[in-house]
């Protein structure tokens, strides 16, 4: 019998930021089927630290949050850590590398992951190098990237004979979303803040371009060449969210594009528009193919919960990849893990 069937499958949390609270609420709420236990959180905030894991995210649990990651997962030797910390690959090396010695695989919202071959491959060879000697695996995921523009249009291709292309479109009113997506797409500063913020990286989207590159791999098409765009979107009236307001003129969010080229022509072109007041959000796939496919989300897919459904159904699929670091692409399809209460 695999883990989850003859036993529980063991769990550690490790970032408790919105989106890590959102996964141990999960992983709780599913735990109630006895596939799944939660042992272990971390957090260096000294405002979470030493506190219970119930009273944090408002659920039955007596886990005590600790900033100790070194002495949960010794204590806990978790079968999973559900990673959440940042988005950039060398900020989470180091965390990783010590999941990875303690036996435990890894499911991360780390945006840079779900195909990080091409931006940090010396990382990756690391990681993937000591994943296979322990026998473990890594996987990045989320709801972008990792589903909303990548997986979904591999999977929109499933029923072609033929494809010539493929594009993305995706429609997110941020004003709906967490605070720090807000601030993270510049809801609310002026064009200059915009671009100096611009030039110092690490803001707007992370992953474009990690997206661009897995759909390309998905389809077995080498990149001969790709290019990436962000500019502001500029508010044309007057915004409040439940966390800033964004005056006219100012920005309300991003336009952040990238293409990939294939025979001199573009193959994947991505489109992210994500700010504060867009109506009429969708997530859509049009594949130019036989036969042609034009898939539309009405509403688009809500961020937020996405991600953390993402990251926690991904949880048996990992579990029985081979060892070292996977992608999206080379899982099953995903679908909603739900234990049998």
């Amino acid at each position: 019998m695999s883990i989850g069937e003859d036993r529980p499958i063991r769990v550690v949390q490790y970032g408790l930021g919105p989106i890590g609270q959102g996964a141990a609420k999960l992983i709780l709420e599913k735990a109630k089927a006895g596939q799944l236990e939660l042992v272990g959180a971390i957090d260096i905030d000294p405002q979470k630290a030493n506190k219970t894991l119930g009273s944090l995210v408002n659920a039955p649990s007596d886990t005590i949050i600790s900033p100790d990651a070194e002495n949960v997962l010794a204590e806990t030797q978790p079968d999973v850590v559900i990673h959440t910390t940042s988005s950039f690959m060398p900020q989470v090396e180091q965390q990783l590398l010590q999941c990875i010695r303690h036996g435990a695989s890894i499911v991360s919202s780390t945006e840079e992951l779900p195909y990080p071959f091409a931006r940090h491959p010396e990382i990756t060879q690391r990681l993937d190098l000591h994943a296979k000697e322990r026998g473990v695996t890594i996987l990045g995921t989320g709801v972008n990237p990792g589903y909303a523009m990548d997986v979904l249009a591999l999977v929109a291709t499933g029923v072609c004979t033929r494809v010539r292309s493929v594009t993305v479109n995706r429609r997110v009113d941020a004003g709906l979303r967490r605070q720090s997506l807000q601030n993270k797409v510049g809801a609310g500063i002026t064009v200059d803040e915009f671009r100096e913020r611009q030039e110092k990286c690490g803001f707007g989207h992370i992953g474009l371009v990690e997206s661009l590159r897995l759909v390309m791999h998905g389809l077995g098409w080498p990149i001969e060449g790709f290019t990436e765009n962000l500019e502001p979107v500029i508010s044309e009236r007057k915004v409040k969210t439940p966390y800033l307001t964004v005056q006219l003129g100012r920005v309300a969010g991003i336009k952040h594009t990238a293409q990939a080229l294939r025979n001199g022509n573009v193959a994947v072109s991505l489109d992210l528009r994500m700010y504060v007041g867009a109506d009429q959000p969708e997530d859509r796939v049009i594949v130019d193919g036989d036969p042609p496919i034009n898939l539309v989300v009405e509403g688009g897919i809500f961020g937020d919960t996405a991600t953390v459904a993402a990251l926690v159904n991904a949880i048996p699929q990992v579990l029985n990849a081979p060892p070292g670091l996977r992608t999206v692409a080379d899982l099953p399809v995903p679908r909603c893990f739900l234990p049998e209460i």
